[in-house]
């Protein structure tokens, strides 16, 4: 007979969860008050969870990665079935649906990295004076900030 901590059924504490995804204790209480995974509590008032919480912290920590906000992820997560497993079908749905906007921020951060290199490479150190980002300081009217950036 297996015991509890080797039944594949068994739900998993707070510290369990944490030790089998990787992720903070704290992190998952954040999680879990924020609606992207849930718990609920024993007799003794302790959390429990269930195992398919894992994939839903695996997917959080996935899209944090890639620069998904945890809003966005929330978003994505009420749309799961009512029991909120989520099913590869639905990992698939969620990724198609945020390459786009990681796309877009991926062009950005090119055009940045790119723009950057411009303006270090023409060695003139100052936007008031700069002929290639700034010329005139035609910036400086629009507003404070790195203006010429902001339009990514």
């Amino acid at each position: 007979m297996e015991s509890p901590a080797q039944d594949s059924t068994a739900e998993l504490t707070v510290g369990q969860l944490s030790a089998r995804s990787g992720v903070a204790v704290s992190a998952l209480h954040f999680y879990e008050r924020k609606g992207l995974i849930r718990s609920h509590r024993t007799g003794g008032n302790q959390r429990r969870y269930d195992r398919s919480e894992l994939r839903r912290v695996a997917i959080v920590r996935a899209a944090q990665r890639a620069g998904v906000s945890l809003a966005t992820v929330a978003e994505a997560f009420a749309e799961l079935p009512a029991d909120g497993v989520p099913e590869k079908a639905d990992w698939q749905r969620l990724s198609a649906r945020w390459r786009s906007e990681l796309d877009a921020r991926i062009e950005a951060l090119q055009k940045l990295r790119g723009d950057l290199g411009g303006c270090i490479g023409c060695g003139c150190l100052s936007l008031a004076d700069c002929g290639f980002v700034n010329p005139n300081d035609a910036q400086g009217s629009a507003g404070p900030g790195a203006r010429a950036f902001d339009a990514m």
